[in-house]
């Protein structure tokens, strides 16, 4: 199981929330009500149907302990844990009613975040054996669950790019495009970024990327570059800027570009594009 810190509640709880009364609507869980006897118990667990990686299991037990407190949750396995088809999550106790009406934006939380730290850990797992790159993430995440997402990006072994706009620089192409160049757009970001503010500046080419280095960017983004370029690139660099490639890196192409020699590769597919892990809640 890993070690990775929790999100704190105070958090996490208005995420969920938010689902929660977007699911309940004007009436509440109608069907459960209408069915489901006020006294009734259930025991149940949420359980693994396929293999991965997972993380989302405090925003689960938040969901029902928002619908009613005396919902008792145990966690088996935590954020980062692997998981094989059947191992148990989570074990629930509890009136039945409000395990039932939070079940599925529990599950939709869960599934989603374990599947982004399953993508993640793919391209970890993919990468290791041929440099020592660190796969990161970036803001191409779901409006509304970035702190979540990010989360399970560290639950599946990567790091986590800039959280938005206001903690680092990043100086895309079109800002180059607006401000006539590289070296003035580094120059007024400078001028106006406080001294613990990172800069970094996207480059397509080698002659921007010295360009970017004559200033002193502090990191690069090497743009679609190919593996060839990277190790040209990562040789002009010489450790003077973090470097950081970018650009449709999959799981067979993550290993070329981390023999490369760059400090980071950014995948936004790991957050907006993962694939859910398959999670179900059953009766104990």
């Amino acid at each position: 199981m890993s070690d990775i810190l929790p999100l704190p509640r105070l958090l996490v709880e208005p995420i969920v929330r938010a689902a929660l009364l977007e699911d309940l609507g004007r009436a509440g869980d109608i069907t459960t009500d209408a069915i489901v006897p006020a006294d009734a118990r259930l025991d149940g667990v949420i359980a693994a149907r396929q293999h991965g990686v997972i993380s989302g299991v405090d925003a689960a037990v938040i969901a029902f302990a928002l619908v009613d407190p005396a919902v008792q949750a145990v966690i088996e396995r935590g954020d980062g844990a692997r998981v094989a088809p059947g191992d148990v999550v989570i074990r629930l106790s509890g009136p039945a009613r409000a395990i039932l009406t939070a079940e599925r934006v529990a599950l939709n939380l869960l599934c989603r975040m374990s599947g982004v730290a399953t993508a993640t850990s793919g391209l970890v797992e993919a990468a290791r054996p041929h440099g020592k790159a660190s796969i990161v993430c970036t803001r191409k995440t779901t409006p509304g669950l970035r702190a979540l997402e990010k989360h399970a990006v560290r639950a599946g072994g990567g790091s986590n790019h800039r959280f938005g706009l206001d903690d680092a620089v990043l100086i895309k192409d079109n800002h180059v495009a607006v401000a006539g160049g590289i070296v003035p757009a580094i120059e007024r970001a400078r001028a106006r970024a406080g001294h613990l503010v990172k800069i970094e500046v996207e480059v397509d080419t080698l002659d921007q990327l010295q360009e970017a280095l004559s200033v002193g960017a502090d990191a690069v983004l090497l743009d679609n570059m190919s593996p060839e370029q990277l190790a040209r690139a990562v040789a002009m660099i010489d450790g003077r800027a973090l470097s950081e490639a970018s650009g449709r890196i999959n799981a067979s192409t993550v290993g070329a570009v981390a023999a490369s020699g760059v400090d980071l590769i950014s995948c936004g597919w790991i957050t907006h594009s993962a694939a859910i892990i398959d999670l179900g809640l059953d009766a104990a």
